[in-house]
């Protein structure tokens, strides 16, 4: 099988795995603090770790990346009706590696496939003790209905760390900067925790997180892939600062005033990455 075909099977992969973090953090979220949202919440974290392989498997072989997001399940009445559409999300998965591992002769590709496949079996079993676990004790949905200015400001904020993560992730895959790969490798991490927050913020505030996200820049050159990151973060912090300062609740506040503190970081790093990448050119 040619290259063009693997990366085609694998940006498949890639986009189930997205699927499936988000689908996980949803269900987590949804439920609050608990033993089985943090259970879940472990299991999105080795989904992200599978997107990671992938991803860079992928620029491997000379590809890009899909930041396109698979199928979700995210629909049920009930937490046990959310662990079987867990359960599903699975199966999904597994019939396609199942697929992808026998059409691929790439020995180191099918040992990474088979790797996964052994983890998404793991989930499955997982997910079906879920079920009865969440009948067994009672789990419900936390969310509510609530809307206004601070929930608007919420959702804002998620909505632009998940398109951050995403398009940090892509530079990382694709700079050939190894400094500048470490630092959105670590960027992205933090902004996966601002995610995170914001989105347990909402459920406490009886709102229900939407994690969507906008455009993401998919810039080739170094350069432009930092300018492009600076220019989003010194906007992002410029927002979370009038937020903060708008919002009256002392821990919601108090929250934004740490990102918004965090962002402005990140902008600085990005420009002296910029700088040293300029001096090289």
């Amino acid at each position: 099988m040619d290259k063009d075909k693997i990366i085609a099977l694998l940006n498949q992969d890639l986009e189930g795995e997205h699927a499936a973090v988000i689908q996980y953090l949803v269900h987590a979220y949804a439920m609050g603090e608990g033993e089985m949202a943090c259970e879940i919440e472990a299991i999105a974290r080795e989904e992200m770790r599978h997107f990671d392989w992938l991803a860079e498997t992928i620029v491997s072989l000379g590809g890009t990346p899909s930041l396109e997001r698979g199928d979700m399940r995210t629909g049920g009445e009930s937490v046990p009706d959310w662990m079987k559409n867990d359960v599903l999300q699975e199966e999904d998965g597994i019939a396609l590696y199942e697929e992808h591992i026998k059409a691929i002769d790439n020995p180191k590709i099918r040992r990474l496939l088979e790797r996964i496949l052994s983890d998404e079996k793991s989930h499955r079993g997982d997910f079906e003790h879920f079920v009865n676990k969440a009948r067994k004790e009672g789990a419900r949905d936390l969310r509510g209905s609530r809307q206004d200015k601070v929930t608007q400001a919420l959702n804002w904020g998620i909505e632009h760390e998940y398109t951050v993560i995403l398009q940090y992730l892509l530079h990382s895959y694709m700079t050939p900067n190894e400094d500048v790969k470490k630092e959105m490798e670590d960027q992205a991490i933090n902004e996966m925790q601002h995610l995170g927050w914001l989105s347990e913020e909402m459920v406490d505030k009886k709102s229900s997180p939407k994690i969507e996200h906008t455009e993401v820049d998919k810039s080739t050159k170094t350069a432009d892939m930092l300018r492009a990151d600076i220019k989003i973060e010194k906007k992002v912090a410029a927002e979370y600062d009038r937020a903060a300062k708008e919002i009256e609740e002392p821990d919601l506040k108090e929250l934004l005033t740490r990102i918004r503190d965090h962002e402005v970081y990140h902008a600085d790093v990005f420009d002296d990455l910029l700088k040293e990448e300029e001096g090289r050119g």
